[in-house]
C-alpha cells in the first residue's frame, strides 16, 4: 500500500469563487506558498499554514488535506 496526502484547496477555492491572489490578501500568506497548495504541489506542510488557511475559510483540516491510500501493485 502507499499513501499520500492531496490537498483539496483548489476545489474550495474554485467552489468559493476565491482566488490564490485573494486568499493570500486575506491571509498575508505568501501566494507561492498557497500556489503550491492550491495546485497539489506542497512537499511539506506546515502547521501554521494550514491553521491559517483552515481559519480563514471557516474548514476544518480534513476539508484542506485527504489522505489517499493506494494499491502499490507493481
Amino acid at each position: 500500500m502507499k499513501a499520500t496526502v492531496k490537498s483539496n484547496l483548489k476545489t474550495i477555492l474554485d467552489d468559493r469563487g476565491i482566488s490564490i491572489r485573494e486568499l493570500a490578501r486575506q491571509t498575508e500568506l505568501p501566494f507561492e506558498t498557497l500556489r503550491r497548495l492550491y495546485n497539489d504541489e506542497t512537499k511539506q506542510y506546515q502547521r501554521d499554514t494550514i491553521a491559517t488557511v483552515c481559519l480563514a475559510l471557516g474548514i476544518e483540516v480534513g476539508d484542506l488535506l485527504a489522505l489517499c491510500v493506494t494499491d502499490k501493485s507493481d
